[in-house]
């Protein structure tokens, strides 16, 4: 098992990642937004893994910086889908919930590394 597979917050963007591919995959959306929201979505955990490769913590604390970048982008596009009826509040609270915990999972590991 590599290090960033034992981290709660990879664990949980994956999981978030999921529940966006599924969104994506039921209800048509446009299809720059979805390209940018999978993009997005899969940076978070993917600058995580890649953070963790990195020995420096300089290194490692500037991927984790991307990634949470990355799930500030997804919070951006989810209200601007929320807010033009593409998606009900339900879901928006939802992935919305969700990214604020893997945002605030990500700070914690940038301050650790300070």
């Amino acid at each position: 098992m590599f290090d960033f597979q034992k981290l709660n917050v990879y664990q949980k963007a994956k999981a978030y990642n999921f529940e966006i591919t599924d969104l994506l995959e039921t209800v048509h959306f446009d299809r720059h937004i979805v390209d940018q929201l999978k993009r997005a979505s899969f940076s978070i955990m993917l600058n995580i893994a890649e953070g963790t490769s990195r020995y420096s913590s300089k290194d490692k604390r500037n991927f984790f910086i991307i990634s949470r970048g990355s799930a500030f982008e997804c919070v951006a596009i989810l209200e601007f889908l929320f807010e033009s009826n593409k998606i009900n509040e339900k879901t928006y609270e939802n992935l919305l919930s969700k990214l604020e915990e893997i945002s605030k999972m990500l700070y914690a590991l940038i301050k650790n590394l300070e």
